[in-house]
């Protein structure tokens, strides 16, 4: 130090300027963890402000994630899939999210006519694990129309996990009912026109209490639903399938076995009696009578244009005949009482 430095801190009260440096540095530090601290804070605004921004623009397009109660989403207007008693799918799904967590959120829209509810697109089976487990389900609600609604659902179930054929038919079924144009159904089931016609048609051979007792039935196709539907038309054959529906070994069965009991319950009725069909000639040649010969019972239809009245007059004969018939037959069986 100075001598002119320690007159000056003595008797100015000045400091020197080591002591003046350290005060700077002092000084400069304080301004730089306030402008540090400061610009933190303007950052997270920043941040906060691109995050409310983002949350704007998401809200804007009608998308947002959230956490909702199960009890506020409702079921989607057009039913997709077939409940089914026996699902150990659902099972595995239920265990993953107990302990992993719900790693996909489902789809929502807004209700259209309540507020602070919900209708779901598509991811019912993840609402239901949620509801069974008391956790609130996550999701994505996004502004849908009716149309964008089946199409989201129909095609999301498609990429995830196959619809059987039986849910394509009755859910292309349902949507007609509502209403949907052609162009909307093969939309929503990725498919042509063809293809929606053949599932409609089958949806509405088979009774839909039936399809939904049976359920899904993943595994039989095309062929066998409409072989099915052939055979309900037959008062015995629905009488037989009643039947079925009732029995202890129908309800603990999955679903592809309850398919295989109604199935083959209707294919064993629905066997044809063999017929024999024979002709009858005048002497001339001409067939005028035709016999017909199945299951008990024989008929004898002729030709009134070739043998005017002589079906009237065989009519007339029948007693004579029967007399003749147990006389040559020895009595036999022939008049069982």
């Amino acid at each position: 130090m100075s001598r002119k430095d320690a007159i000056d801190s003595l008797f100015l009260k000045k400091p020197v300027a080591s002591e003046k440096a350290t005060a700077d540095k002092s000084a400069a530090r304080v301004r730089t963890g306030a402008i540090s601290a400061m610009g933190s804070s303007l950052q997270e605004m920043a941040e906060g402000a691109k995050n409310a921004a983002r949350l704007q623009d998401q809200l804007a397009s009608g998308e947002v994630v959230v956490s909702l109660d199960p009890s506020t989403v409702e079921g989607s207007t057009i039913a997709d899939r077939l409940p089914t008693a026996i699902d150990p799918k659902f099972d595995q799904l239920k265990a993953s999210i107990a302990e992993n967590g719900q790693q996909i959120p489902i789809l929502v829209r807004p209700h259209p006519e309540k507020t602070g509810r919900y209708q779901i697109a598509y991811g019912r089976r993840r609402l239901r694990a949620a509801a069974d487990l008391g956790l609130e389900v996550s999701a994505i609600v996004r502004t849908l129309t009716d149309r964008e609604l089946v199409v989201a659902q129909g095609r999301e179930n498609l990429d995830r996990a196959d619809l059987s054929f039986i849910e394509k038919a009755l859910f292309a079924l349902r949507l007609e009912d509502a209403g949907f144009d052609r162009a909307t159904i093969t939309a929503a089931l990725s498919t042509d026109k063809a293809d929606i016609s053949r599932y409609i048609a089958v949806a509405r051979s088979i009774p839909e209490r039936l399809a939904v007792q049976i359920g899904p039935a993943s595994k039989v196709g095309r062929s066998r639903w409409v072989a099915l539907a052939d055979s309900l038309g037959k008062p015995r054959i629905k009488e037989a399938v009643e039947t079925v529906l009732e029995s202890g070994s129908f309800k603990a069965a999955d679903s592809d076995a309850r398919f295989a009991l109604v199935f083959d319950i209707a294919s064993k009725r629905t066997t044809k009696p063999s017929k024999k069909v024979k002709a009858w000639s005048t002497p001339k040649g001409k067939k005028a009578a035709r016999i017909q010969q199945e299951a008990g019972r024989t008929a004898l239809i002729f030709d009134e244009k070739l043998v005017p009245s002589f079906g009237e007059y065989v009519a007339d004969q029948l007693d004579r005949l029967y007399v003749q018939f147990i006389e040559t037959s020895g009595g036999g069986n022939a008049d069982p009482e």
